[in-house]
C-alpha cells in the first residue's frame, strides 16, 4: 500500500471573495481521494492570520478562525507548515502539494504564488506571472490584444482611472461622456465576483460607482456596456502543455447584471451548461479561450468569460482560480463532458506535481 501524500488546501483569504473561497474549500475538500492523500485544511481570515482548520465542519461554522496558528515556510529545504501548538510549542508539519482555493487579490494575483515558489512545494493553478496579469482587468487587455486580433476578435472597451484622480471628479465624468454613451459599468481593475462592480445609467451615478470601486482597489476602470449573452468556457492545462477547451455555459442573471448577490444569493440566477449556440460561435469562443490563456502563460486551471452579440463574440475577462462552489460554472462545465469533481481535482493535482520546467 503506498504511502499518504499530504496535501495542503489553502482558503479564505484577505480579499472581497472570503466567503466564496470558504463555500470552494468544502467542495474541494469532498472530492479528494483520502486513500491517497492526508488533507491538511489551512484558513486565511480577513485580517490575515493563517489558522488551521480541524475539519468541514469547522468551516461551515466558522469556527476554524479560532484553530491554531500556522504558517508556509519560504525555506525550499524543508517544504513545510510550521504549527504553532496552544501550549506555545511549534513543529514542522511535511507538504507534498498545494491547492489553492483562494479567490480575489493575495490569492490569484500572484501574491501567495510568489510564497508557494519560495516554499519549493507544487502547487495547482498558474504561476506568479500569469495569475498578475489575469487578475488585473487592464493587463489583461492589453495582453489579450493580439490572440483576439488574430482571432477576428475584440474586448470590452475601457477607460482607465486611478483613484488619486477622483478629487477632479468633474473631469473623470467628462472624459467618461466622450468616451461612451451610458449605461456603463466601473470595475476595479483588480477583484473577482463582481466585486465593486456598479451598473451606471446615468452622470449623476458615476461618482458614487467610482467611489465604491475605489474601495476595493486603486486602479479603476469604465467600461462600455455590451449588449450580449453571457457565455463561459472552462480550460485545463497539464504536463504535455495543450490546452483543452471544455463546452460552453451561459449565465442568466436574476439582476441587470450578474453580480455577486445574484451570484450567490438569487435563486433565480440560472446557468446552463448546453445552451443553444450555432456552431461556428461557439468554436470560435473555445478557440478564443484557449488562446488566451496561453497568451498570458496560464497552467493549470481558468475560466474565460465572453459575451455573446450579434456582431458575434466579445472578451471579458480571465480568472484563473475560478470557483468551486456548487454553482460554480467551472467544475459544471467539465462535469458535463463527462469529468467529474474527484477526476477533475485529481488532474489538477497531477498538473501541479508534474508542472513542466519546475525543479520540484
Amino acid at each position: 500500500m503506498r504511502e499518504k501524500e499530504t496535501l495542503l488546501v489553502i482558503f479564505g483569504g484577505r480579499s472581497t471573495e472570503h466567503e466564496v473561497s470558504c463555500r470552494s474549500v468544502q467542495n474541494i475538500a469532498r472530492d479528494v481521494d483520502r486513500e491517497r492523500y492526508e488533507l491538511v485544511l489551512l484558513g486565511i481570515t480577513k485580517e490575515g492570520e493563517w489558522r488551521l482548520a480541524e475539519d468541514l465542519s469547522s468551516i461551515e461554522d466558522g469556527s476554524w478562525r479560532e484553530g491554531k496558528r500556522a504558517m508556509l515556510l519560504p525555506d525550499a529545504s524543508l517544504r513545510s507548515l510550521l504549527i504553532f501548538e496552544k501550549d506555545g510549542s511549534s513543529h514542522l508539519q511535511r507538504i507534498d502539494v498545494i491547492f489553492p482555493a483562494l479567490h480575489g487579490k493575495y490569492g490569484e494575483d500572484g501574491s501567495i504564488q510568489g510564497l508557494f515558489e519560495l516554499s519549493g512545494i507544487p502547487y495547482v493553478g498558474s504561476g506568479v506571472l500569469a495569475s498578475a496579469v489575469s487578475m488585473d482587468k487592464l493587463f489583461t487587455k492589453v495582453i489579450a490584444a493580439q490572440p483576439l486580433k488574430k482571432l477576428g476578435l475584440r474586448q470590452a472597451r475601457c477607460l482607465p482611472v486611478d483613484a488619486a484622480e477622483l478629487g477632479r471628479m468633474e473631469e473623470i465624468l467628462n472624459r467618461v461622456e466622450k468616451s461612451f454613451q451610458y449605461p456603463v459599468f466601473v470595475k476595479p481593475a483588480n477583484a473577482g465576483s463582481s466585486c465593486g462592480v456598479s451598473r451606471v445609467e446615468k452622470r449623476e451615478e458615476l461618482p458614487d460607482a467610482l467611489r465604491a470601486a475605489a474601495k476595493v482597489d486603486r486602479k479603476l476602470l469604465v467600461e462600455e456596456m455590451v449588449y450580449g449573452r453571457e457565455l463561459e468556457c472552462a480550460v485545463l492545462r497539464g504536463p504535455d502543455m495543450k490546452i483543452h477547451a471544455s463546452g460552453l455555459g451561459e449565465i442568466r442573471a436574476a439582476a441587470s447584471f450578474y453580480d455577486y448577490d445574484a451570484k450567490y444569493n438569487n435563486p433565480d440566477s440560472v446557468t446552463d451548461v448546453n445552451p443553444e449556440l450555432d456552431a461556428e460561435n461557439a468554436e470560435l469562443i473555445r478557440s478564443a479561450a484557449k488562446a488566451i490563456f496561453a497568451a498570458v502563460d496560464g497552467y493549470g486551471l481558468a475560466r474565460v468569460d465572453f459575451f455573446l452579440t450579434e456582431d458575434g463574440p466579445v472578451f471579458n475577462e480571465i480568472n484563473t482560480l475560478p470557483g468551486f462552489t456548487a454553482i460554480s460554472m467551472y467544475p459544471m462545465l467539465w462535469e458535463a463532458k463527462g469529468i467529474g469533481k474527484r477526476e477533475l481535482i485529481q488532474r489538477l493535482i497531477d498538473s501541479a506535481c508534474q508542472r513542466p520546467g519546475s525543479s520540484l
